[in-house]
């Protein structure tokens, strides 16, 4: 099994669920770890393993689409990455919220979500 870990990708979006959120944005870190069994070993050829080029086109793609729950936001991006690449096994997905809508709040918000092949073929 191998691990392609992506981290500390950073989006300007406009998630959220308060109306200033959705109008001035935010920034957003997204870290992806994602472990897939290649088609062999040892890996010599893209065709026989998962291109982490685009893993972050899929990650942005998501990141461009407005939306009010962060915990939606990390189970669409594990799901679609599962779904596009039949080597990925496991995929755990950790988005961080830079700034909160909260006053004199100081750091950051995470949410994470992990899904396995086997969980993700058992959903309704």
């Amino acid at each position: 099994m191998l691990t392609i870990h992506l981290q500390k990708l950073r989006f300007f979006a406009t998630h959220g669920l308060y109306a200033e959120e959705t109008i001035a944005g935010n920034a957003f870190e997204v870290d992806a770890i994602v472990h897939y069994q290649p088609a062999r070993l040892p890996v010599t050829r893209i065709a026989d393993t998962v291109d982490y080029t685009r893993i972050y086109q899929v990650i942005a793609d998501r990141m461009k689409q407005p939306t009010a729950l962060l915990e939606t936001i990390v189970y669409n991006i594990a799901n679609d990455i599962i779904q596009e690449f039949a080597l990925v096994q496991e995929v755990h997905i950790i988005l961080h919220k830079q700034h909160l809508p909260v006053v004199n709040f100081s750091g950051s918000v995470s949410v994470q979500y992990r899904i396995n092949r086997k969980d993700q073929q058992t959903q309704p």
